[in-house]
Formats: C-alpha cells, structure tokens, sequence
C-alpha cells in the first residue's frame, strides 16, 4: 500500500484555491460576514450587501413576467437546445427593446442572449485576452470583472471615480493608464456601487477619449433606467459612431428576477469596427464551448420586453427613490459615516466610515463583521468594489426595514465611538 498522498496525482487549480483578486468577490465576502450572525438574536436580518431585493414582497416581479414564463413552459416550444447565439425571437426582441433609445437600428446579429449579464461580462473579457492586454475598470466598481480577468490573466488597471463629482470617470487617470496593450474601458452606468448616472455630455466625452486611445466600451447597463434623480439614463451605444461600444444588461435588476439568469451581450458597432477586429468571429467561437441560457425563459423574453407596463417601473423607481431619500438623510445622523453623493440610480450608496472616530474597529471589514454579530446587519466592506475604509449599502427593501437597518448602524457607531 502506497504512503501518504503520493499515490494521487490530482490537486485542485492552485489559482483557484489561493487569495488571489479572483477569489475576492461580494458573495464570499457576505458570506465570511453572514457566518458572525448571532443566532440568538431574534431580529429579522437586514440584508444589506446584496443586489437582489427579490427577498422583500414589495419588489415583486411584473405579473406579465410572470405570466410569459408560463406560457411559454406550457407551450412545449421550448423544451429544446438554443441555438449558442439565442433563439431568432429572443435575440429580435432585445434588439427592438434596445433601439428605441438609439440613433439607429440594432440588427438581432448584433444580440447575443447569455446566461445572465455574468456570462456577458465573461465573453467579452476573455475574448479580449491577449497577451499583454490590459482592461480599465473603475475603481469603485463591481469585483466580478477583477475576478474573471485574474482567472484568464488579462490585467486589469483601475481608473478612479470621484466622490465630489458625482462619482464621474476621472478621465485624466484613464489616459494616463491606457498604452498600446489597452484593449478596452469598463463604464458601470448606472453605477453599482455608487448610485450614480452619467449624463450625456461626460459619456460623450468617454467615447471620444476611448476613439482617441484606439479602445472599446464595455458598457455595463444592467441597471439601464433605474435612475430617479434629475438625470435621464443615457444608453452609452448613443455615442457608438465615435468609438464601438458592447453593451451588456439582464432582465435581472430592472424586472427583479437575478435568479432567471437571462442576459445579453449586444454590439453597438454602426461603423463596423468589431468585425474587422475578429471580435464577432472570437465571441461566436467561445459560445460554442459555453453553456446556453434556458430557453423556455429565452421563449418568454419577447413577452416580457414588449408588454410590461410602465406603471411597473415607475413603481419600482418610486420605491428606490424613497428609500435612496431615506438613506441619505439618515446616513446624515450616525456620526462614523458619510454619504458623499446621493444616489441617482441603481440600488447603493457608497459610504465612506471614519474609522478613527471609532473604538477598537480598524477597518471597513472589521466594522462589517462586528455589525452583523452584533446588530444582524449584513452590510459590504468597501475593499470589496475596491475602495477600503468605504462600506456599500444596498437600500431596495421595505423602507421599515432600511429604517431598521440604519437605526441598528447608528446604534452600533454610538456604542463603539471614543469618548
């Protein structure tokens, strides 16, 4: 009998196993702040490090969503494989959706449906992987993309949003970083984590600086038009005639449903660029070997795009722009913590603690694990979107239950604050 482990030859992916940035991402870093509950504290929990309000009844999904995904398991339709591109319907569908806020006409070839917008973000991050290719993302920003580009070992390089401008590209940074193994720039709009939305003049101006430096835009979309401040959302594709733009977005955050895991990576490219790049043959290439997104959800999506009512949106942004007041003003009173910018858009706040006012907490990670034993409050350390000494608070819930939460900070700072 052999000795010890010799005999097995396997081991798991070292890179995988290791505390590189890809294994930094919001759901393991929940769930390290989850496991410090206390379960003998019988209040309800308040999750606020999550991008699902799903979890409360007031943000239920439109009924004609509902009912388009009935419909379309019982009709037997789409019991089968998707084509790796999307059905012909689905693909159509987005594109006619997507049009209607752009100066031209989207072709269902320029649609690809994917497994959520996660899928997306990963198509098009490992079809720019080159070697020596590098990607701008902002910091702050969503992790995932981090993650993904440590896991196909494309570099990524953070460019800076900035708190006293309403979270806006500081542009500077972007050309300062960017050289000729630049493949693209991520713009998260609107912003997740910052609340924030982008007018037409400032991503004009990102388009032409892309053009300028020979790169794409990514544009992350997936909250596209859960915006309630004084700025319409802007669809970055408008600008797509200065530089190629991929757009990608979900059905998830704006019909609330994250758990349909129905995306789509779209290509606003009027001139033609992506094609003579070798882009579109890259992404097809990869769909081959990636999984499909479910059809029968891909059968109701027509369905869902064309006949939701906007008195469903206009309540879910009422909602959010309720509890976005309710957040700011509150976070006004607990003294540890500021709120350098009210949120326009998405569902966050970024909230920037004052630690040295604090007793025995050293850092953003530290006061989010004593909060949650100690309060039942999940909230998401700032190192996570790359900004520590910041939390980011996720506010689409019951507006009892924000309150809740943040009457439940403000206590947690009081007890802790140096005399």
């Amino acid at each position: 009998m052999e000795n010890g482990d010799a005999k097995w030859r396997f081991r798991g992916n070292k890179q995988l196993r290791s505390d590189s940035a890809m294994n930094v991402t919001i759901r393991s870093v929940r769930q390290e702040i989850m496991s410090r509950l206390n379960p003998q504290d019988e209040r309800p929990v308040i999750p606020m490090a999550q991008g699902d309000p799903s979890y409360f009844s007031c943000f239920r999904t439109a009924p004609v969503a509902e009912d388009a995904i009935v419909e379309s398991v019982r009709s037997a339709k789409f019991n089968c494989y998707s084509p790796i591109v999307g059905i012909p319907p689905a693909r159509r569908a987005v594109a006619e959706h997507l049009s209607k806020d752009l100066p031209f006409e989207l072709s269902p070839d320029n649609v690809y449906i994917t497994v959520g917008c996660t899928q997306a973000i990963e198509i098009i991050l490992t079809v720019l992987t080159n070697p020596g290719s590098n990607v701008l993302i902002p910091r702050p920003g969503y992790p995932y993309y981090e993650s993904w580009a440590a896991f196909t070992h494309l570099e990524v390089r953070h460019y800076d949003l900035l708190p006293e401008k309403g979270w806006e590209v500081d542009l500077d940074s972007v050309e300062a970083l960017a050289d000729q193994n630049t493949a693209a720039i991520v713009i998260i709009n609107p912003g997740n984590p910052c609340g924030s939305v982008f007018s037409a003049e400032h991503l004009e101006k990102i388009a032409k600086l892309a053009s300028q430096l020979g790169i794409m835009v990514i544009a992350d979309e997936v909250y596209d038009h859960l915006v309630f401040g004084s700025k319409p959302f802007v669809p970055m594709g408008v600008f797509a005639s200065i530089a190629p733009v991929v757009t990608v977005g979900s059905l998830s955050k704006r019909w609330i449903v994250p758990g349909w895991r129905l995306g789509w990576l779209v290509l606003n490219d009027p001139i033609g660029i992506l094609r003579k790049s070798g882009i579109i043959e890259s992404i097809e290439n990869l769909l081959n070997i990636s999984a499909d997104p479910v059809t029968f959800v891909q059968g109701a999506l027509p369905q869902i795009l064309e006949k939701t009512g906007g008195d469903f949106f206009s309540k879910i942004k009422s909602l959010l722009r309720e509890n976005s007041d309710i957040c700011y003003d509150m976070i006004k009173e607990i003294p540890c913590i500021d709120c350098p910018h009210k949120p326009e858009g998405s569902m966050f706040a970024m909230v920037k603690l004052n630690l040295s006012l604090l007793e025995g907490i050293e850092s953003d990670m530290g006061f989010c694990l004593m909060l949650s034993s100690e309060e039942s409050v999940v909230a998401l350390p700032g190192f996570t979107v790359g900004m520590s000494g910041w939390l980011r608070i996720m506010f689409a819930m019951e507006p009892s239950s924000l309150k809740d939460g943040l009457h439940r900070i403000k206590a947690f700072c009081q007890r802790h604050g140096k005399e």
